[in-house]
C-alpha cells in the first residue's frame, strides 16, 4: 500500500517534468541570431532588413511561448510533488502515536519477553498462552515499525522530489524572464527601425510580411454553421480586426498570432495553448484544399505563425508589429498546413 502511494504520484511528477523537458528542448540555448546592427545603404535595403527582422521576431516570440509552456509544466510538477510530500508526511504522522506507545511499554524484543514468561508462568498451559500472546504483540509491533519505516522512506523521497521539482521550476522561470526581456529589446529595436521607414515603405513591409488587408466579411456571409464552435470563434476573431499587434498578447486590447486564435476559441469554450507550435499538434491535420471555416492555419518551418481560416480563401490573423489584426488571403509565403479542431 505504501509502495503504491509512493509510485503513482512520482510517475506523474516524472511525466510532467518530461513534458516540460520536451518543450524546453526547443528553446534551449541562445535565441535565433539577430540581423540588427546591419547598416542599410538604401531605402530598399532598410525595408528588406526590417522585413527580415519581422520574420525573425515571429520565431523568437514562438520560442518564448514554448519556454513559458515549459515553465508552466515544471511549476505544475512542483505543485504535484509538494502535494505528494505533504500526503507522505501525513501518512507518516499516523504512526507517531503507535510508536510512542510501543516505546512507553518498553518492548525490548521477543527473546527477552519469552524468558520473562518462562520465569513467571505457573503452569505449562499458562506458559503457552503467554508466549502466544507475546508472539502476537511482537508481530504487530514489528509490522507497525516496518510500516512506519516505509512511510519515513516515502516521505523523504517525496520531499526530495518536491525540492528538485521546485528548483527546476525556479531555474526555468529565471531563464524565461531573461528571454522575455531579450524579446522585448528586439521588439523595441524593430519598432524603432520600422518607424524610420516612409509610409510607403512601411506599407510594403507589412504587406510582404502579413499579406494585403481585405475587407472583413460578416459571419453570415461565410460558409459556416451558425452557432457552431467555428462560427463563434470566427465571429470573435473578426470582432478584433483593427486591434493592435503585440508580442505575447492574448487580448482584449492587443494580440499576437496564437493569442488571437486562443482568445477566439475560448469564446467557444475551446481552450488552446498560447503557442502556434503547440496548437499545430492539436486536432486533425488537413491540406489546403480541405480547409473549412474554423480551421487553424500554420506557417513557416519551424512553425511560428498561426491564423484562423474563415472561408472563401481568407484568414484572420495577428501577424506583426505595425500591422493590426486583419483579414488577408490564406495563400501567403511559408504556408504549411491546416488543423481541424472540431468535427
Amino acid at each position: 500500500m505504501v509502495q503504491s502511494a509512493r509510485t503513482t504520484p512520482r510517475r506523474r511528477i516524472r511525466a510532467l517534468l518530461a513534458t516540460a523537458a520536451v518543450l524546453a528542448a526547443a528553446t534551449t540555448g541562445a535565441l535565433v541570431p539577430s540581423s540588427a546592427g546591419a547598416t542599410p545603404a538604401t531605402a530598399a535595403e532598410a525595408s528588406r532588413l526590417v522585413q527580415e527582422a519581422a520574420q525573425e521576431l515571429t520565431v523568437v516570440d514562438e520560442q518564448l511561448h514554448e519556454a513559458e509552456l515549459a515553465v508552466a509544466a515544471q511549476q505544475e510538477a512542483a505543485r504535484v510533488a509538494a502535494a505528494h510530500a505533504a500526503e507522505a508526511q501525513a501518512a507518516l504522522a499516523v504512526f507517531e502515536p503507535q510508536l510512542r506507545a510501543i516505546a512507553k511499554n518498553g518492548y525490548t524484543g521477543k527473546t527477552q519477553s519469552r524468558v520473562a514468561a518462562l520465569l513467571t508462568s505457573d503452569s505449562a498451559d499458562e506458559l503457552v498462552q503467554q508466549m502466544t500472546t507475546l508472539d502476537l504483540i511482537a508481530a504487530h509491533t514489528n509490522a507497525v515499525v516496518s510500516q512506519a519505516s516505509a512511510a519515513q522512506v516515502a516521505a523523504e523521497q517525496a520531499q526530495a522530489a518536491a525540492d528538485e521539482a521546485a528548483a527546476t521550476a525556479e531555474a526555468a522561470l529565471r531563464q524565461v524572464q531573461e528571454q522575455r526581456a531579450e524579446v522585448q529589446r528586439r521588439a523595441s529595436a524593430y519598432q524603432a527601425d520600422f518607424a524610420r521607414l516612409s509610409a510607403a515603405e512601411q506599407a510594403r513591409v507589412t504587406t510582404a510580411v502579413a499579406g494585403r488587408s481585405l475587407d472583413a466579411p460578416a459571419v453570415a456571409e461565410l460558409p459556416v454553421a451558425p452557432g457552431s464552435a467555428a462560427a463563434v470563434a470566427i465571429a470573435t476573431a473578426l470582432a478584433q480586426v483593427g486591434t493592435r499587434y503585440a508580442g505575447g498578447a492574448s487580448g482584449p486590447d492587443a494580440f499576437d498570432c496564437s493569442g488571437l486564435t486562443s482568445f477566439a476559441y475560448a469564446a467557444a469554450g475551446v481552450r488552446l495553448p498560447h503557442s502556434s507550435r503547440a496548437q499545430s499538434q492539436l486536432g486533425r491535420q488537413v491540406s489546403r484544399d480541405e480547409l473549412q471555416p474554423g480551421d487553424l492555419v500554420f506557417y513557416y518551418t519551424p512553425i511560428s505563425h498561426v491564423a484562423l481560416y474563415i472561408g472563401n480563401g481568407m484568414i484572420v490573423h495577428a501577424r506583426t508589429y505595425g500591422k493590426p489584426v486583419a483579414v488577408t488571403s490564406v495563400d501567403q509565403r511559408g504556408y504549411r498546413f491546416g488543423v481541424r479542431l472540431t468535427g
